[in-house]
């Protein structure tokens, strides 16, 4: 058996605009790498990361929480260090703490020979993401290691469920170079929410979920609608609502944020009209003064994977 592991772990979209806190999907194109080795030592320490100024303290730090969470249920006879190179930038919306989390945990799990499936594993990442987000849920973790889309149809107890995703379906994605901490965005949120909106909500969720069953890009289109949580949070992104526009018009079955922003995503249907979508979001940021990036991405139906060395 390996003593050391070499993981990529990928971005993912939480919400997917109607679905709070219990839709995602996973990203393809971007995503932190972690290096996992056993160790004689006991204990779990960051020896090392790279990209962004994280702390190696353990408890300090969103994969370091969830290793120690799974690793005082395994109680192993070895201990593990771990290697960050972060790729994606904290604070992006498109699940930098869950990339950690899930990392760290898929990676003890591969070296010890895998005693825990992906739903237990799911469980463990959460008390890292905790940590980012003051919150434990898994709508980005789900993704990051299942692939594809996943529903949380609850956390207590944890109950994932893996969606289809239609062949060609694409997504873009905008990041503005500013960061919304998660625990904040949340913060703004109403503690309460009207009926009618509630029930609106439900039919969107619902209608999202049958047309990705179904391959139905139209009722796709219909449904990427978020009524309840959209209103609030676009008030921390510049130029949101032009943004959000500009890809309608270029042809994007839905735009909405990211996770709690400020990324924004766009689904498309085909990649020529998801770059079409990406064009029509530059033109647009570029005429502000925000710096920012862009990137297509097929749907990762995989989820984390092993780098070969």
């Amino acid at each position: 058996m390996n003593n050391e592991i070499k993981l990529f772990c990928p971005a993912t979209v939480a919400n997917v605009a109607c679905g709070f806190d219990v839709l995602g999907f996973c990203l393809d194109s971007i995503g932190d790498e972690m290096v996992v080795r056993k160790t004689k030592e006991k204990g779990i320490c960051i020896t090392k990361i790279e990209g962004y100024d994280l702390p190696l303290e353990a408890t300090k730090n969103v994969a370091g929480v969830a290793a120690i969470a799974m690793y005082e249920h395994a109680q192993p006879d070895c201990g593990f260090e771990i290697e960050i190179y972060k790729n994606i930038k904290p604070g992006s919306g498109i699940g930098s703490s869950a990339a950690s989390a899930v990392g760290i945990v898929f990676g003890i799990n591969e070296l010890l020979g895998r005693p825990y499936n992906k739903t237990q594993l799911t469980y463990f990442a959460m008390k890292g993401e905790a940590l980012a987000s003051k919150s434990e849920h898994a709508d980005n973790l789900a993704p990051a290691l299942f692939g594809g889309f996943t529903l949380v149809k609850s956390t207590l107890p944890l109950d994932i469920l893996e969606i289809p995703t239609p062949k060609e379906l694409f997504a873009t994605l905008i990041h503005p170079q500013i960061e919304i901490k998660t625990s904040e965005a949340r913060e703004i949120l109403p503690k309460e929410v009207s009926l009618k909106n509630a029930t609106t909500q439900w039919a969107n969720v619902g209608s999202l979920i049958h047309a990705l069953h179904t391959n139905d890009y139209k009722l796709i289109h219909r449904s990427l609608e978020d009524i309840i949580v959209e209103p609030y949070r676009k008030q921390l992104i510049p130029h949101f609502d032009d943004l959000k526009f500009a890809a309608m018009q270029a042809g994007a079955l839905g735009c909405a944020i990211s996770g709690s922003g400020p990324s924004i995503f766009a689904l498309s249907k085909g990649k020529d009209i998801a770059k079409r979508v990406e064009k029509a979001m530059k033109s647009m940021y570029s005429k502000t003064d925000i710096a920012y990036n862009t990137f297509v991405s097929t749907i990762n139906t995989k989820g984390i994977n092993i780098i070969n060395p």
